[in-house]
C-alpha cells in the first residue's frame, strides 16, 4: 500500500468516525469465511455497517478526529474489524446473537454517544443501553400518563356527580 493509498484509507476512516456516534471495534479472528459471511449478513439485516481495518491506520484516523477516543486505541492489537451503527445498542445485539453459535465476535471496545467502553465484559451491559428513541417514547408514556389519569378520573367523577344528583331529585319530586 503507497502512502497516498495509505492517507486516503486514514482520510476515509477519519469520516467515518466523525459520521458515526456508535463505534464497536472486534475481533473476528479465526472466523471461517462462511461464519464472516453469516455475521456480516446479520449486521447487513441489522442497519450495523461491519469493515476490517488495519490497527495503525485506525489509530491514526482515531487521532486525526477531533473526538476524545479515550483509552480506545490501546485495544488496537490483532485483528480489529469496526461496526458502526445509528443505533447504540444494534452492535451489541448482534454480536450477543452471534456468540450463541460462535466464540467469536468478541467485543474489544465500544465508543458510544461520547463514552468508551473497554473490554468483552461490557457486552452485556451495551445490549441493554436504550437507542435516543426508545428514551423518547419513555419520556412521552411518561409524561401522559399523570395527564390520561386525570381525565379518567374527571370521566368517571363526572358520571358520579351527574348520577347523584339525579337520585337526589328523584327523591325530592
Amino acid at each position: 500500500m503507497t502512502r497516498e493509498e495509505k492517507s486516503q484509507v486514514i482520510e476515509e476512516l477519519t469520516a467515518q468516525l466523525a459520521d458515526n456516534a456508535n463505534i464497536y471495534l472486534t475481533d473476528i479472528s479465526g472466523l471461517n469465511a462462511g461464519s464472516t459471511s453469516n455475521l456480516r449478513r446479520a449486521c447487513f439485516k441489522a442497519n450495523v455497517q461491519l469493515s476490517v481495518v488495519k490497527n495503525t491506520l485506525l489509530t491514526k484516523a482515531m487521532e486525526a478526529s477531533e473526538r476524545d477516543f479515550g483509552e480506545l486505541p490501546t485495544v488496537l492489537k490483532g485483528n480489529t474489524s469496526v461496526m458502526y451503527s445509528e443505533t447504540g445498542n444494534a452492535p451489541a445485539k448482534v454480536i450477543k446473537a452471534f456468540r450463541k453459535k460462535s466464540e467469536k465476535p468478541l467485543l474489544k471496545g465500544a465508543f458510544i454517544e461520547e463514552s468508551v467502553y473497554l473490554g468483552d465484559d461490557q457486552l452485556d451491559m451495551l445490549v441493554d443501553i436504550k437507542s435516543k428513541e426508545e428514551l423518547i417514547g419513555e419520556i412521552i408514556g411518561l409524561l401522559q400518563s399523570p395527564a390520561k389519569n386525570v381525565i379518567s378520573a374527571l370521566k368517571s367523577g363526572g358520571g358520579t356527580i351527574a348520577g347523584i344528583l339525579k337520585t337526589l331529585s328523584e327523591k325530592e319530586g
